[in-house]
């Protein structure tokens, strides 16, 4: 199969380009550095010719409301438009667990308006909502700095390591669309605080998370069900514990 990955070069693209290759299949990393760009719409339909799917794995550079909302909004316009003409049979997305559920946060809307984008367009799909990944939990630590304090709630959490991401969106890419919106999730529910702190003194970070039950997280108030899965979802397998232990410094 070809299989094009948009967001190629970034922390999920570029492991799902190396393993759909390792598995035999034609992967092409697409990004703006390789002259493709779904904003613009530069280079797309050239590198969907003759693919069977399209994994967007893409992040907006700018994570202010209005930039975000454009990025997520005119790309996904974009790369629709291009698979229908090229005659692409399956669109996998990447998506946010709850991103449905805190509409106070810019990010998360711009999300759900990509989502609504394919599920009213005209290519068969696969949503995939991941929670978020072992390693983004120091730079949470980073974005919830209060007075020079690392500040957050008590909130649930459920993290995944981002190479069971990769592994199951490469197994949604070579399976017929879903047409559907899937959850996937880690195998553990922790407090998002004490999770934080965790990586913190694994990857030897002396800071101190505080917890305060009206802390934000990214711009909006968290409650218990705000970015953990709620009813069905597909279960990973690598506890933070497990996955600290063999890569403290990679978080």
């Amino acid at each position: 199969m070809k299989i094009v990955v948009m967001g190629g070069r970034g922390l999920i693209g570029t492991r799902l380009v190396q393993l759909l290759r390792e598995q035999g299949h034609t992967a092409i990393a697409a990004s703006p550095s390789t002259g493709v760009n779904a904003v613009t719409g530069e280079g797309v339909e050239a590198v969907l010719a003759g693919a069977d799917a399209v994994v967007d794995v893409t992040n907006s550079p700018s994570f202010a409301d209005d930039d975000v909302m454009a990025f997520f909004d005119t790309s996904t316009k974009n790369l629709l438009a291009a698979e229908a003409t090229t005659g692409v049979g399956h669109h996998v997305a990447l998506s946010i667990v709850g991103c449905d559920r805190i509409p106070a946060s810019g990010y998360m809307r711009a999300k759900v308006a990509q989502e609504k984008r394919i599920v009213a367009g005209n290519v068969p799909y696969t949503i995939v909502r991941a929670t978020q990944f072992h390693e983004f939990l120091t730079g949470i630590a980073d974005a919830s700095v209060v007075n020079g304090i690392v500040t957050l709630p008590p909130a649930p959490i459920q993290p995944i390591a981002a190479l069971e991401v990769t592994q199951f969106l490469a197994n949604v890419a070579l399976r017929s669309p879903a047409n559907a919106i899937i959850d996937l999730a880690g195998p553990e529910r922790l407090r998002i605080d004490q999770a934080v702190q965790q990586a913190l003194i694994a990857s030897s970070d002396p800071r101190q998370v505080t917890t305060d039950p009206d802390a934000i997280y990214f711009g909006t108030p968290l409650s218990e069900d705000s970015i953990v899965p709620m009813g069905d979802y597909v279960r990973g397998e690598q506890t933070l514990a497990a996955w600290l232990e063999n890569n403290a410094m990679r978080v």
